[in-house]
């Protein structure tokens, strides 16, 4: 029988006893040297029970050896092997990371638990933006902020579970703070008319109306002339998306095949586009050197010496424009492509069709998040229902249709009453010829059975 790796120690004085453990758990992973686990224990059961633990994960491979790995470091990695995502999807996952590294990112990856998650959560939702020079606490961040740092974390976190660094994920534990769904704010058709007017009178008028047809801003951003083919009145948009990263200009191709679509111009806007390039033509005359030749054919959305926008600078420009139609301010995203998916929806264009020229791949999609009703809208509905009781109102029995209920029911039991003698009368007289008797009529068989049910004969 091999000997048990266990030790019994007396400390010095003489009457204390303890019992060590030394076991081996196998090669490091990262310095691939054969590694040890020591343990002193108070009893000899208890040096017995963590040994047939670490032998019993060791041969079944779930066995998780003691690190001094912090959270900092299992981030690094997770953000390093992203491999297949793209610059803004990997600046995304660094900056809701933040506050995980903030709060914990220094603490050992083994000693992270329940609470310690539970108190980043509350120091999020407490104070867990960036601090400025003039503010020593920072604000909160909403439901919607906390849920993505959990989930990067979460996904992080999975990995070095796998990999055995970790005896399980402790953020799968807690729960998330709840999310309601965003209300988006719409303009009514007086806002839009407003807004609108204005924009007509702006350089960038052509700009706006094709970011009413329902473009990305960075679709609207990334579109260039070569895109564009005036004669036929299509527009080829989502082959170019122009966004930023930690705020410089990155360039990339549509989020799926669904993303590149072909857009059919109407009369007013190919039009728009016609003149818009004649003035950029005559732009870049009277700028000469200044002007920013594109090697791809040029920007649709360019500034006086043919640099493009970015999303921030559109962002920005809508706003200035909404302030001088004197509208409400909200976003642009809601006033162009929420508001035109909604428009669609109320003329009651397909929603298969919707999907495809949003650039979404799931028409559901589509209508949960782009279809929304305005306090306005309402009044359709109400109409329907209107014209549908109106309709159901008159009574084909009468004239005018305007009959009381308490009416008809007086003129009902007024008929009875005149046709109650009738009815006594046929009792009397008999059945009409041909008409089968009730067994318990008068005449019938089983009228004069007696008190027991049996027939008189």
């Amino acid at each position: 029988m091999a000997k048990e790796p266990i030790r019994k120690k007396v400390l010095s004085d003489g009457k204390t006893v303890r019992y060590l453990l030394v076991v081996d758990i196998g090669d490091d992973p990262e310095t691939g040297k054969r590694k040890q686990f020591t343990g002193t224990y108070d009893k000899l059961k208890g040096a017995r029970a963590e040994l047939a633990r670490i032998r019993h994960e060791l041969n079944t491979g779930s066995y998780v050896q003691p690190s001094e790995r912090t959270l900092n470091e299992e981030l690094d990695a997770y953000l390093a092997g992203l491999r297949g995502k793209e610059a803004t999807t990997k600046a995304t996952y660094r900056n809701v990371l933040k506050p995980a590294r903030a709060l914990l990112g220094g603490a050992e990856l083994q000693s992270l638990d329940k609470a310690a998650v539970d108190k980043l959560v509350d120091w999020m939702e407490a104070e867990g933006r960036s601090r400025t020079a003039s503010r020593v606490h920072g604000s909160g961040h909403g439901p919607a902020s906390v849920r993505m740092t959990l989930g990067r974390l979460q996904a992080a976190l999975d990995i070095a579970v796998k990999e055995r660094r970790m005896n399980y994920n402790p953020v799968r534990l807690v729960e998330r703070p709840k999310q309601e769904k965003p209300v988006h704010e719409l303009w009514s058709d007086q806002e839009e008319q407003m807004f609108f007017l204005e924009a007509l009178t702006d350089r960038l008028a052509v700009v706006v109306e094709l970011f009413a047809r329902a473009l990305r801003p960075e679709e609207v951003c990334g579109i260039r002339w070569p895109h564009v083919d005036l004669a036929a009145r299509t527009a080829a948009v989502g082959r170019i998306a122009r966004t930023e990263v930690n705020g410089r200009p990155v360039e990339k191709g549509a989020k799926s095949r669904a993303g590149e679509r072909t857009l059919p111009l109407d009369a007013d806007l190919a039009a728009l586009l016609e003149r818009w390039r004649e003035r950029q033509s005559q732009e870049c005359e009277a700028a000469g050197e200044a002007w920013y030749h594109d090697p791809e054919g040029g920007y649709v959305l360019a500034d006086e010496s043919g640099r493009p926008f970015g999303p921030t600078r559109l962002r920005k420009y809508m706003y200035r424009l909404m302030q001088r139609a004197d509208v409400r301010r909200v976003t642009p995203y809601e006033a162009m492509r929420h508001a035109a998916g909604s428009r669609m929806a109320r003329a009651g264009v397909a929603p298969q069709v919707i999907a495809a020229w949003m650039g979404h791949t799931n028409p559901s999609f589509t209508f949960d998040n782009y279809a929304h009703a305005r306090p306005e809208d309402l009044a359709a509905a109400r109409d329907a229902l209107e014209r549908q009781g109106r309709k159901e109102a008159p009574d084909a029995g009468t004239d005018d249709g305007q009959r009381k209920p308490a009416q008809r029911q007086g003129e009902a039991r007024e008929v009875l009453g005149a046709e109650a003698p009738e009815r006594r009368d046929r009792k009397r007289r008999g059945p009409v010829a041909g008409q089968r008797r009730r067994p318990d009529a008068a005449g019938g068989r089983g009228a004069d059975r007696g008190d027991s049910g049996g027939s008189a004969r």
